[in-house]
């Protein structure tokens, strides 16, 4: 019987064993498939000094969720499986409407008070608010709308359109407004004009750039994240009217000096004759022909000695 006991254990001792075996198997498995995982899926991000980003945790089976703000010249953050993260630049950024090849955008068209159609470049230098609460405003509200956030090392075209619409537009219903206070003559040749346009334009630009945005993302230019957000600042250059007017005012210019000239000429000349009317009224008409021919050095005056001897000897011609 005992023999019969020990042989009928055996069997199932031995399933119990393949059990644990398979088991111990599996779990194996399982762990080797989710480090991978991890390890895939898993991400690191560092911030150089002139950028911040902004960590989101979550993936396509959950919602995305707000988690931190990575400042600047931090190390390695580690993300999560699912997670994203969106660079901004920190520091000083520029919005230029010049035209040039680089620029965000061509010079700005204005018209004046009479008128007269002219073209301004210039540039807006500002700092994003990377203030944490508020730069995430900014991603949620504008950022994601015109992809607006940092790829790699350079801005995005979305970047590029966000300026245009957040500074180009109001910078153009600025300068229209101011423009409308001022003829382009003045604008364009009367320095003191020009000064009082650009306090106009930078007090209406200031004014629109916050209106548009709906808060205050864009700060002066050394704003670190941190107390009064302060105003853009602007840089504009004269206007330039078409180079038709430039031309014809030049001309303008030329004749006025032309007439200044001639008004010179004709004090001159009217000089002359009030000086020869006084020596016709002095020495009578033929002492005055022959002072002015003394004068020209047409008559050569010659001393009479004393012994009253006096020899003549014509100028050859």
């Amino acid at each position: 019987m005992s023999a019969r006991k020990n042989a009928d254990s055996q069997p199932e001792g031995g399933r119990r064993g393949v059990r644990i075996v398979f088991r111990i198997v599996l779990l194996a498995v399982i762990a080797i498939v989710v480090l991978g995982f991890l390890a895939t899926g898993c991400t690191k991000v560092s911030t150089a000094p002139d950028e911040v980003r902004l960590h989101y945790a979550g993936g396509p089976f959950e919602a995305i969720k707000f988690v931190k703000c990575v400042n600047p010249s931090s190390g390695a953050t580690f993300l999560g499986p699912g997670d994203t993260s969106y660079s901004y630049p920190f520091g000083q950024r520029t919005f230029d409407f010049s035209g040039t090849e680089d620029s965000e955008s061509k010079p700005i068209s204005i018209v004046s008070k009479d008128n007269v159609e002219m073209q301004v470049a210039g540039s807006a230098t500002f700092t994003l608010n990377t203030s944490c609460e508020t730069l995430r405003q900014f991603h949620e509200k504008i950022g994601l709308k015109y992809r607006s956030y940092f790829e790699g090392d350079e801005s995005s075209d979305g970047w590029r359109r966000m300026l245009n619409f957040y500074f180009k537009q109001p910078l153009d219903r600025a300068m229209d407004a101011a423009s409308q206070e001022f003829e382009w003559k003045k604008l364009f040749n009367d320095p003191n004009v020009k000064q009082q346009w650009e306090a106009r334009v930078g007090q209406l630009a200031r004014q629109f750039i916050k209106e548009t945005a709906g808060a205050d993302y864009f700060c002066q230019p050394n704003f670190a994240g941190t107390g009064e957000c302060g105003d853009v600042v602007l840089t504009i250059q004269k206007p330039e009217p078409p180079q038709s007017l430039i031309d014809a005012l030049a001309a303008e210019q030329a004749a006025k000096q032309q007439n200044l000239a001639q008004q010179q000429i004709n004090t001159k000349v009217k000089t002359e004759m009030e000086s020869i009317k006084d020596l016709v009224a002095v020495l009578g008409p033929q002492g005055a022909i022959l002072w002015k021919a003394i004068q020209d050095g047409r008559v050569q005056v010659v001393p009479v000695p004393q012994n009253g001897s006096l020899n003549i000897t014509p100028q050859a011609r």
